[in-house]
């Protein structure tokens, strides 16, 4: 299968009436073969208070979790410390700046989007979303956000199946987690 590289993914959060949801779909494909499409791209982190999903290289998107949990407890679990942390350490350190991925940080009170070019994304608004299908996810998001009462849980589910049923990179087989 050569040298390409893995596509793919959409991670969908959403903030509504005290309640955080974030999902992602279980597609993952290496070039334009889908390899599996059951993964599960969202994780719960210090003791289910934070909420994270990645998109990109998935050892990569571990070995980076596994940094932002040390700190998270380097700063006793201040999520925008631990996160500017991350992005810093992503950025300058010469194995970790290799690493291809992208994160998705929430907890009750923030959300964040990092990459590995050092950007530390709070978004304006109760949506953030990253991969491929992200900007089907994020209309879809925006629309019931302004003209339903659904929960953010039911946000994120339909809107990731609207993402999938558009995008060839995403899948149907959510998985959704709450705090």
């Amino acid at each position: 299968m050569g040298n390409e590289r893995f596509h793919g993914t959409t991670i969908l959060g959403v903030r509504r009436n005290g309640k955080v949801a974030l999902g992602g779909d279980g597609q993952v494909t290496y070039g334009d073969t889908v390899i599996k499409t059951s993964a599960i791209k969202i994780r719960r982190l210090y003791s289910d208070t934070i909420l994270a999903g990645f998109a990109g290289a998935t050892a990569d998107a571990f070995a980076l979790f596994e940094k932002f949990e040390g700190k998270l407890d380097e700063f006793s679990g201040n999520t925008p410390k631990a996160v500017v942390e991350l992005a810093k350490e992503w950025r300058t350190d010469k194995m970790l700046r290799r690493l291809e991925a992208m994160l998705v940080i929430m907890d009750k009170k923030h959300s964040f989007i990092i990459s590995g070019d050092g950007d530390v994304l709070e978004p304006d608004d109760d949506v953030v979303t990253i991969g491929s299908g992200s900007p089907y996810a994020l209309a879809a998001a925006r629309a019931y956000l302004d003209g339903t009462r659904l929960s953010a849980l039911n946000i994120v589910e339909k809107s990731l199946n609207i993402a999938a049923s558009i995008c060839v990179y995403t899948n149907n087989k959510i998985t959704v987690m709450e705090l």
